[in-house]
Protein backbone atom coordinates (compact mmCIF):
# COMPACT_ATOMS: atom_id res chain seq x y z
CA UNK A 1 0.00 0.00 0.00
CA UNK A 2 1.40 3.37 -1.00
CA UNK A 3 1.68 6.37 1.31
CA UNK A 4 -0.96 8.22 -0.74
CA UNK A 5 -3.35 5.25 -0.52
CA UNK A 6 -2.82 5.07 3.21
CA UNK A 7 -3.62 8.73 3.70
CA UNK A 8 -6.73 8.40 1.54
CA UNK A 9 -7.83 5.35 3.55
CA UNK A 10 -7.31 7.21 6.80
CA UNK A 11 -9.32 10.15 5.49
CA UNK A 12 -12.12 7.79 4.44
CA UNK A 13 -12.18 6.28 7.95
CA UNK A 14 -12.46 9.70 9.58
CA UNK A 15 -15.20 10.80 7.14
CA UNK A 16 -17.10 7.53 7.71
CA UNK A 17 -16.98 8.15 11.45
CA UNK A 18 -18.30 11.69 11.04
CA UNK A 19 -21.18 10.40 8.91
CA UNK A 20 -21.86 7.62 11.43
CA UNK A 21 -21.89 10.01 14.38
CA UNK A 22 -24.86 11.79 12.79
CA UNK A 23 -26.96 8.63 13.30
CA UNK A 24 -26.62 8.67 17.07
CA UNK A 25 -30.07 10.11 17.80
CA UNK A 26 -29.60 12.49 20.74
CA UNK A 27 -25.87 12.30 20.22
CA UNK A 28 -26.17 14.01 16.81
CA UNK A 29 -26.18 17.25 18.81
CA UNK A 30 -23.47 16.18 21.20
CA UNK A 31 -20.35 18.30 21.33
CA UNK A 32 -16.97 16.99 22.35
CA UNK A 33 -17.80 17.55 26.02
CA UNK A 34 -21.07 15.61 25.82
CA UNK A 35 -19.41 12.72 23.98
CA UNK A 36 -16.71 12.65 26.64
CA UNK A 37 -19.35 12.46 29.37
CA UNK A 38 -21.09 9.52 27.70
CA UNK A 39 -17.76 7.69 27.35
CA UNK A 40 -17.04 8.28 31.05
CA UNK A 41 -20.45 6.83 31.92
CA UNK A 42 -19.61 3.76 29.81
CA UNK A 43 -16.34 3.41 31.75
CA UNK A 44 -18.32 3.64 35.02
CA UNK A 45 -20.83 0.98 33.97
CA UNK A 46 -18.04 -1.40 32.92
CA UNK A 47 -16.10 -0.78 36.16
CA UNK A 48 -19.12 -1.48 38.37
CA UNK A 49 -20.14 -4.65 36.54
CA UNK A 50 -16.58 -6.00 36.57
CA UNK A 51 -16.28 -5.20 40.29
CA UNK A 52 -19.46 -7.13 41.08
CA UNK A 53 -18.35 -10.00 38.83
CA UNK A 54 -14.93 -10.38 40.47
CA UNK A 55 -16.62 -10.04 43.85
CA UNK A 56 -18.67 -13.18 43.18
CA UNK A 57 -15.69 -14.98 41.60
CA UNK A 58 -13.95 -14.77 44.98
CA UNK A 59 -16.83 -16.19 47.02
CA UNK A 60 -18.21 -18.70 44.52
CA UNK A 61 -15.84 -21.57 45.48
CA UNK A 62 -16.95 -21.24 49.12
CA UNK A 63 -20.64 -21.04 48.19
CA UNK A 64 -20.31 -24.09 45.96
CA UNK A 65 -18.52 -26.02 48.71
CA UNK A 66 -21.18 -25.10 51.27
CA UNK A 67 -23.80 -26.64 48.95
CA UNK A 68 -21.80 -29.86 48.67
CA UNK A 69 -20.23 -29.32 45.25
CA UNK A 70 -16.80 -30.97 44.93
CA UNK A 71 -13.87 -29.71 42.85
CA UNK A 72 -14.97 -31.63 39.75
CA UNK A 73 -18.48 -30.22 40.03
CA UNK A 74 -17.10 -26.74 40.50
CA UNK A 75 -15.10 -27.20 37.31
CA UNK A 76 -18.34 -28.07 35.49
CA UNK A 77 -19.93 -24.94 36.95
CA UNK A 78 -17.09 -22.80 35.59
CA UNK A 79 -17.33 -24.51 32.22
CA UNK A 80 -21.06 -23.75 32.00
CA UNK A 81 -20.31 -20.09 32.72
CA UNK A 82 -17.57 -20.02 30.08
CA UNK A 83 -19.74 -21.66 27.40
CA UNK A 84 -22.64 -19.26 28.05
CA UNK A 85 -20.29 -16.26 27.77
CA UNK A 86 -18.74 -17.74 24.63
CA UNK A 87 -22.10 -18.21 22.92
CA UNK A 88 -23.56 -14.96 24.18
CA UNK A 89 -20.76 -12.59 23.10
CA UNK A 90 -21.48 -12.50 19.34
CA UNK A 91 -25.26 -12.58 19.94
CA UNK A 92 -24.98 -9.62 22.32
CA UNK A 93 -22.92 -7.78 19.73
CA UNK A 94 -25.55 -8.28 17.02
CA UNK A 95 -28.21 -7.12 19.48
CA UNK A 96 -26.20 -3.91 19.99
CA UNK A 97 -25.92 -3.39 16.22
CA UNK A 98 -29.64 -3.88 15.63
CA UNK A 99 -31.16 -2.18 18.69
CA UNK A 100 -28.46 0.29 19.77
CA UNK A 101 -25.81 0.46 22.47
CA UNK A 102 -28.19 1.86 25.08
CA UNK A 103 -30.51 -1.14 24.77
CA UNK A 104 -27.54 -3.51 24.84
CA UNK A 105 -26.08 -2.03 28.03
CA UNK A 106 -29.51 -2.13 29.70
CA UNK A 107 -29.80 -5.79 28.69
CA UNK A 108 -26.34 -6.54 30.15
CA UNK A 109 -27.06 -4.79 33.47
CA UNK A 110 -30.53 -6.33 33.78
CA UNK A 111 -29.02 -9.78 33.08
CA UNK A 112 -26.48 -9.09 35.83
CA UNK A 113 -29.35 -8.34 38.22
CA UNK A 114 -31.01 -11.65 37.31
CA UNK A 115 -27.67 -13.44 37.70
CA UNK A 116 -27.14 -12.16 41.25
CA UNK A 117 -30.81 -12.64 42.19
CA UNK A 118 -30.69 -16.33 41.23
CA UNK A 119 -27.31 -16.75 42.94
CA UNK A 120 -28.66 -15.17 46.15
CA UNK A 121 -31.44 -17.78 46.35
CA UNK A 122 -29.24 -20.74 45.35
CA UNK A 123 -29.84 -23.12 48.21
CA UNK A 124 -29.16 -26.23 46.10
CA UNK A 125 -26.74 -27.32 43.38
CA UNK A 126 -29.36 -27.27 40.56
CA UNK A 127 -30.28 -23.68 41.46
CA UNK A 128 -26.60 -22.73 41.48
CA UNK A 129 -26.19 -24.06 37.93
CA UNK A 130 -29.41 -22.32 36.89
CA UNK A 131 -28.05 -19.02 38.22
CA UNK A 132 -25.36 -19.06 35.50
CA UNK A 133 -27.96 -18.81 32.72
CA UNK A 134 -28.32 -14.97 32.64
CA UNK A 135 -24.56 -14.65 32.12
CA UNK A 136 -25.17 -15.30 28.41
CA UNK A 137 -26.02 -11.58 28.09
CA UNK A 138 -23.67 -10.13 30.73
CA UNK A 139 -21.28 -8.21 28.47
CA UNK A 140 -20.83 -4.70 29.85
CA UNK A 141 -17.22 -4.52 28.63
CA UNK A 142 -18.09 -5.11 24.94
CA UNK A 143 -21.01 -2.73 25.46
CA UNK A 144 -18.64 -0.02 26.70
CA UNK A 145 -16.31 -0.77 23.78
CA UNK A 146 -19.24 -0.26 21.41
CA UNK A 147 -19.95 3.15 22.97
CA UNK A 148 -16.30 4.11 22.49
CA UNK A 149 -16.15 2.98 18.85
CA UNK A 150 -19.32 4.97 18.12
CA UNK A 151 -18.12 8.17 19.79
CA UNK A 152 -14.42 8.30 18.89
CA UNK A 153 -12.66 8.78 15.58
CA UNK A 154 -10.62 5.83 14.26
CA UNK A 155 -7.40 7.64 15.19
CA UNK A 156 -8.58 8.05 18.82
CA UNK A 157 -10.00 4.56 19.19
CA UNK A 158 -6.99 2.54 20.39
CA UNK A 159 -6.23 5.07 23.14
CA UNK A 160 -9.85 5.14 24.34
CA UNK A 161 -10.19 1.34 24.23
CA UNK A 162 -6.91 0.97 26.12
CA UNK A 163 -8.25 2.99 29.04
CA UNK A 164 -10.83 0.28 29.63
CA UNK A 165 -7.94 -1.58 31.24
CA UNK A 166 -8.34 0.80 34.18
CA UNK A 167 -11.88 -0.50 34.60
CA UNK A 168 -10.63 -4.09 34.51
CA UNK A 169 -7.87 -3.41 37.04
CA UNK A 170 -10.24 -1.66 39.44
CA UNK A 171 -12.69 -4.53 39.08
CA UNK A 172 -10.04 -7.11 40.00
CA UNK A 173 -8.68 -5.20 43.00
CA UNK A 174 -11.87 -3.76 44.51
CA UNK A 175 -14.10 -6.71 43.62
CA UNK A 176 -11.77 -9.37 45.05
CA UNK A 177 -11.18 -7.42 48.26
CA UNK A 178 -14.83 -6.43 48.74
CA UNK A 179 -16.08 -9.96 48.18
CA UNK A 180 -13.73 -11.32 50.84
CA UNK A 181 -14.61 -8.64 53.41
CA UNK A 182 -18.37 -8.90 52.92
CA UNK A 183 -18.51 -12.71 52.97
CA UNK A 184 -16.22 -12.97 56.02
CA UNK A 185 -17.95 -10.32 58.13
CA UNK A 186 -21.59 -10.55 57.05
CA UNK A 187 -22.20 -13.91 55.41
CA UNK A 188 -21.51 -15.72 52.17
CA UNK A 189 -24.67 -14.47 50.41
CA UNK A 190 -24.12 -10.77 51.17
CA UNK A 191 -21.86 -10.15 48.13
CA UNK A 192 -24.67 -11.47 45.91
CA UNK A 193 -27.11 -8.99 47.48
CA UNK A 194 -24.65 -6.16 46.84
CA UNK A 195 -24.21 -7.35 43.25
CA UNK A 196 -28.00 -7.44 42.76
CA UNK A 197 -28.52 -3.88 44.03
CA UNK A 198 -25.44 -2.64 42.19
CA UNK A 199 -26.61 -4.02 38.85
CA UNK A 200 -30.05 -2.47 39.33
CA UNK A 201 -28.30 0.89 39.86
CA UNK A 202 -26.16 0.21 36.79
CA UNK A 203 -29.33 -0.41 34.76
CA UNK A 204 -30.74 2.97 35.81
CA UNK A 205 -27.43 4.67 34.96
CA UNK A 206 -27.54 3.19 31.45
CA UNK A 207 -31.16 4.28 30.99
CA UNK A 208 -30.47 7.83 32.18
CA UNK A 209 -27.07 8.63 30.68
CA UNK A 210 -26.53 6.55 27.53
CA UNK A 211 -28.26 8.36 24.62
CA UNK A 212 -30.74 6.72 22.31
CA UNK A 213 -29.07 5.47 19.16
CA UNK A 214 -30.47 4.84 15.73
CA UNK A 215 -28.93 1.92 13.80
CA UNK A 216 -25.92 3.25 11.84
CA UNK A 217 -26.24 3.56 8.10
CA UNK A 218 -24.09 1.24 6.00
CA UNK A 219 -20.72 2.71 5.01
CA UNK A 220 -18.51 2.18 1.98
CA UNK A 221 -17.66 -1.42 2.96
CA UNK A 222 -21.24 -2.47 2.29
CA UNK A 223 -20.70 -1.94 -1.41
CA UNK A 224 -18.75 -5.20 -1.30
CA UNK A 225 -20.52 -7.10 1.46
CA UNK A 226 -24.12 -7.33 2.61
CA UNK A 227 -25.03 -5.50 5.79
CA UNK A 228 -26.00 -7.41 8.92
CA UNK A 229 -28.84 -5.05 9.84
CA UNK A 230 -31.20 -7.62 8.37
CA UNK A 231 -31.58 -11.11 9.71
CA UNK A 232 -32.00 -12.61 13.16
CA UNK A 233 -29.88 -11.62 16.14
CA UNK A 234 -29.09 -15.33 16.46
CA UNK A 235 -27.98 -15.75 12.82
CA UNK A 236 -24.68 -17.64 12.82
CA UNK A 237 -24.16 -16.93 9.12
CA UNK A 238 -24.37 -13.16 9.67
CA UNK A 239 -21.86 -13.43 12.52
CA UNK A 240 -19.40 -15.51 10.50
CA UNK A 241 -19.83 -13.21 7.48
CA UNK A 242 -17.55 -10.64 9.14
CA UNK A 243 -14.62 -13.04 8.94
CA UNK A 244 -14.67 -12.66 5.14
CA UNK A 245 -13.56 -9.02 5.22
CA UNK A 246 -9.91 -8.45 4.23
CA UNK A 247 -7.50 -9.23 7.05
CA UNK A 248 -10.20 -9.96 9.66
CA UNK A 249 -9.70 -13.72 9.90
CA UNK A 250 -5.89 -13.36 10.11
CA UNK A 251 -6.00 -10.73 12.86
CA UNK A 252 -8.63 -12.66 14.82
CA UNK A 253 -6.57 -15.87 14.71
CA UNK A 254 -3.48 -13.93 15.83
CA UNK A 255 -5.53 -12.55 18.73
CA UNK A 256 -6.62 -16.08 19.72
CA UNK A 257 -3.34 -17.96 19.37
CA UNK A 258 -0.92 -15.30 20.66
CA UNK A 259 -2.60 -15.13 24.05
CA UNK A 260 -3.75 -18.76 24.36
CA UNK A 261 -0.67 -20.15 26.20
CA UNK A 262 -0.76 -17.27 28.73
CA UNK A 263 -4.51 -17.81 29.09
CA UNK A 264 -3.93 -21.47 29.91
CA UNK A 265 -1.31 -20.49 32.50
CA UNK A 266 -3.62 -17.95 34.17
CA UNK A 267 -6.46 -20.47 34.34
CA UNK A 268 -4.14 -22.89 36.17
CA UNK A 269 -2.62 -20.11 38.28
CA UNK A 270 -4.50 -20.92 41.49
CA UNK A 271 -3.03 -24.44 41.45
CA UNK A 272 0.40 -23.25 40.28
CA UNK A 273 0.55 -20.63 43.04
CA UNK A 274 -0.05 -23.35 45.65
CA UNK A 275 2.02 -26.20 44.24
CA UNK A 276 4.84 -24.45 42.37
CA UNK A 277 5.23 -21.16 44.25
CA UNK A 278 4.06 -22.46 47.64
CA UNK A 279 1.79 -19.47 48.33
CA UNK A 280 -1.03 -19.22 50.84
CA UNK A 281 -4.45 -17.95 49.78
CA UNK A 282 -3.82 -14.42 51.08
CA UNK A 283 -0.48 -14.25 49.26
CA UNK A 284 -2.16 -15.33 46.01
CA UNK A 285 -4.64 -12.52 46.55
CA UNK A 286 -1.80 -10.01 46.88
CA UNK A 287 -0.28 -11.34 43.67
CA UNK A 288 -3.58 -10.91 41.81
CA UNK A 289 -3.83 -7.35 43.14
CA UNK A 290 -0.30 -6.68 41.88
CA UNK A 291 -1.37 -7.99 38.48
CA UNK A 292 -4.39 -5.68 38.54
CA UNK A 293 -2.30 -2.61 39.44
CA UNK A 294 0.11 -3.36 36.59
CA UNK A 295 -2.78 -3.58 34.15
CA UNK A 296 -4.19 -0.25 35.32
CA UNK A 297 -0.82 1.46 34.85
CA UNK A 298 -0.11 -0.09 31.45
CA UNK A 299 -3.54 0.44 29.90
CA UNK A 300 -4.25 3.75 31.58
CA UNK A 301 -0.89 5.46 31.07
CA UNK A 302 1.30 3.58 28.59
CA UNK A 303 -0.80 2.25 25.72
CA UNK A 304 -2.41 5.58 24.86
CA UNK A 305 0.97 7.28 24.50
CA UNK A 306 2.33 4.51 22.29
CA UNK A 307 -0.71 4.51 19.99
CA UNK A 308 -0.18 8.22 19.43
CA UNK A 309 3.41 7.72 18.25
CA UNK A 310 3.49 4.34 16.47
CA UNK A 311 1.39 2.57 13.84
CA UNK A 312 -0.90 -0.33 14.66
CA UNK A 313 1.21 -2.65 12.51
CA UNK A 314 4.34 -1.76 14.52
CA UNK A 315 2.59 -2.15 17.89
CA UNK A 316 1.05 -5.48 16.89
CA UNK A 317 4.44 -6.88 15.88
CA UNK A 318 6.05 -5.49 19.03
CA UNK A 319 3.43 -7.05 21.33
CA UNK A 320 3.94 -10.45 19.68
CA UNK A 321 7.73 -10.10 20.03
CA UNK A 322 7.38 -9.23 23.74
CA UNK A 323 5.03 -12.18 24.20
CA UNK A 324 7.75 -14.48 22.81
CA UNK A 325 10.24 -13.04 25.33
CA UNK A 326 7.70 -13.57 28.12
CA UNK A 327 7.46 -17.22 27.06
CA UNK A 328 11.23 -17.65 27.42
CA UNK A 329 11.10 -16.02 30.84
CA UNK A 330 8.30 -18.32 31.97
CA UNK A 331 10.19 -21.37 30.76
CA UNK A 332 13.15 -20.36 32.97
CA UNK A 333 11.00 -19.14 35.92
CA UNK A 334 11.66 -20.79 39.30
CA UNK A 335 10.33 -18.50 42.06
CA UNK A 336 7.42 -16.14 42.63
CA UNK A 337 9.87 -13.22 42.45
CA UNK A 338 10.78 -14.28 38.92
CA UNK A 339 7.08 -14.21 38.09
CA UNK A 340 6.69 -10.70 39.54
CA UNK A 341 9.39 -9.50 37.11
CA UNK A 342 7.94 -11.39 34.15
CA UNK A 343 4.48 -10.02 34.95
CA UNK A 344 5.50 -6.53 33.79
CA UNK A 345 6.14 -7.39 30.10
CA UNK A 346 3.37 -10.02 30.29
CA UNK A 347 0.73 -7.44 31.23
CA UNK A 348 2.11 -5.00 28.65
CA UNK A 349 1.96 -7.52 25.80
CA UNK A 350 -1.41 -8.92 26.86
CA UNK A 351 -2.98 -5.44 27.12
CA UNK A 352 -1.40 -4.11 23.94
CA UNK A 353 -2.41 -7.16 21.90
CA UNK A 354 -6.04 -6.95 23.05
CA UNK A 355 -6.34 -3.20 22.47
CA UNK A 356 -4.65 -3.13 19.07
CA UNK A 357 -6.45 -6.17 17.64
CA UNK A 358 -9.84 -4.83 18.82
CA UNK A 359 -9.06 -1.48 17.21
CA UNK A 360 -7.92 -3.06 13.93
CA UNK A 361 -10.91 -5.40 13.72
CA UNK A 362 -13.50 -2.68 14.32
CA UNK A 363 -11.91 -0.57 11.57
CA UNK A 364 -11.89 -3.49 9.13
CA UNK A 365 -15.66 -3.98 8.99
CA UNK A 366 -18.68 -1.71 8.38
CA UNK A 367 -19.61 0.62 11.23
CA UNK A 368 -23.00 -1.11 11.35
CA UNK A 369 -21.23 -4.32 12.45
CA UNK A 370 -18.88 -3.05 15.17
CA UNK A 371 -21.04 -4.46 17.98
CA UNK A 372 -20.99 -7.94 16.46
CA UNK A 373 -17.23 -7.78 15.96
CA UNK A 374 -16.65 -6.65 19.55
CA UNK A 375 -18.87 -9.50 20.70
CA UNK A 376 -16.76 -11.94 18.70
CA UNK A 377 -13.60 -10.46 20.25
CA UNK A 378 -15.15 -10.78 23.71
CA UNK A 379 -15.68 -14.51 23.12
CA UNK A 380 -11.93 -15.18 23.05
CA UNK A 381 -11.51 -15.23 26.84
CA UNK A 382 -14.59 -17.45 27.44
CA UNK A 383 -13.24 -19.80 24.77
CA UNK A 384 -9.96 -20.02 26.69
CA UNK A 385 -11.83 -20.57 29.97
CA UNK A 386 -13.86 -23.35 28.34
CA UNK A 387 -10.99 -25.40 26.87
CA UNK A 388 -8.34 -24.12 29.27
CA UNK A 389 -8.91 -26.34 32.33
CA UNK A 390 -8.52 -29.53 30.27
CA UNK A 391 -5.55 -28.46 28.12
CA UNK A 392 -3.85 -26.57 30.96
CA UNK A 393 -4.30 -29.48 33.35
CA UNK A 394 -2.66 -31.91 30.93
CA UNK A 395 0.26 -29.55 30.25
CA UNK A 396 0.88 -28.90 33.93
CA UNK A 397 0.58 -32.54 34.98
CA UNK A 398 2.67 -34.00 32.16
CA UNK A 399 5.30 -31.32 31.53
CA UNK A 400 5.25 -28.83 34.40
CA UNK A 401 5.06 -25.04 34.54
CA UNK A 402 7.84 -24.53 31.99
CA UNK A 403 5.64 -26.09 29.27
CA UNK A 404 3.43 -22.98 29.27
CA UNK A 405 6.50 -20.84 28.64
CA UNK A 406 7.89 -22.97 25.83
CA UNK A 407 4.47 -23.09 24.15
CA UNK A 408 4.20 -19.30 24.44
CA UNK A 409 7.69 -18.87 22.96
CA UNK A 410 7.17 -21.18 19.96
CA UNK A 411 3.69 -19.91 19.08
CA UNK A 412 4.63 -16.24 19.19
CA UNK A 413 7.90 -16.63 17.30
CA UNK A 414 5.86 -18.27 14.55
CA UNK A 415 3.31 -15.45 14.61
CA UNK A 416 6.05 -12.80 14.58
CA UNK A 417 7.65 -14.31 11.48
CA UNK A 418 4.23 -14.53 9.85
CA UNK A 419 3.54 -10.84 10.56
CA UNK A 420 6.88 -9.83 9.08
CA UNK A 421 6.09 -11.60 5.81
CA UNK A 422 2.31 -11.16 5.60
CA UNK A 423 0.43 -8.61 3.51
CA UNK A 424 -2.42 -8.08 5.99
CA UNK A 425 -3.99 -4.68 5.18
CA UNK A 426 -3.35 -2.47 8.22
CA UNK A 427 -3.38 1.27 8.62
CA UNK A 428 0.09 2.81 8.66
CA UNK A 429 -1.17 6.02 10.25
CA UNK A 430 -0.68 6.85 13.91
Amino acid sequence: MSTMDTKDSSGDEEEAWRMKSKTLGESSHLGEVKRGQVILVAYLIATLELTFLFMQFGVMPYLAKSLGLDSVGFGYLQTVFGVLQLVGGPIFGRFADQFGTRAALILSCASGSAFFLLTSISTSIPLLFLSRLPSVFMHALPGAQKVITDLTTPSQRADALGKLGLCFGIGIIVGSALGGVLSTNFGIFVPTYVGLVGNLINTMIAMAWIPLQAPPKPDHHVMEHNTSQSGSVFSIREILRLMKFPGVMEIFLIKVFAGLPIGLFLIMFSIISMDFFGLEAVESGYLMSYFGVLQMIVQGLVIGKLTNHYTERTLLRFSIFVFAGVGLGMALMRTVWHYCIIAVPLVFAFSMLGTITDSILTKSIPSSDTGTMLGICASVQPLTRTVGPTIGGVLYKQFGVSSFGYLQLVVNIGLFVYLLKSKIPLSETK
